[in-house]
């Protein structure tokens, strides 16, 4: 007996059947190989997420609104003046500043982690690169950059894509080499 050979428990020679074993790898490489099924976000999915996602962006601006105002009587109180008409312009720019900044630190931090913002994770849609994996930051702030850009610019044609893509992609997907999926 050769020291190379497999031995069994009982110290016997275990011999593999040549035929067996070759049909077997092949098999299982066969099958680790096969690519699963891709479903794609369609269009009433990812609005809905989307909406989802607005409710919780306006929860938060909301939020930040309430702490600005309390924050801007006080300053104005320190200095005997209220809010009015005339001095509420620079607290609405802030606002403006802020729910700019909020929306876009929601989208580019929630895809950019796992591909899931709340929205996404409720309606079970994912934002993946060309090898199914979760994007980096700077993707998916680009991704956001052609959502707003894009959107603005085409007044929604650029979303109304995603009806006739195949791949149910918006320009914005194109620009950032992204895909909606289902999980």
């Amino acid at each position: 007996m050769e020291a190379d050979d497999p031995v069994t428990e009982d110290g016997g020679r275990q011999f593999p059947i040549r035929g067996e074993m070759s049909a077997v790898a092949a098999s299982v490489s066969a099958s680790s190989e096969m690519p699963r099924q891709i479903r794609y976000g369609g269009f009433f999915r990812r609005l809905g997420a989307f909406v989802f996602d607005c409710v919780a962006i306006f929860f938060f601006a909301a939020l930040m609104a309430v702490m600005a105002l309390i924050g801007y009587k006080v300053g104005l109180a320190a200095h005997g003046r209220s809010v009015s008409w005339d001095n509420a312009p620079p607290l609405m720019i802030f606002l403006t500043f802020g729910w700019i900044l909020l929306a876009t630190t929601y989208f580019v931090v929630f895809h950019g982690m796992e591909g899931k913002t709340i929205g996404k994770w409720l309606f079970g849609l994912r934002v993946v690169g060309s090898d199914r994996q979760a994007i980096s930051y700077r993707r998916a702030l680009l991704r956001w950059i052609g959502f707003s850009g894009f959107g603005c610019a085409t007044i929604g044609l650029s979303f109304l894509w995603i009806l006739w893509s195949a791949e149910k992609r918006g320009w914005h997907d194109f620009l950032a080499r992204t895909w909606v999926i289902r999980d």
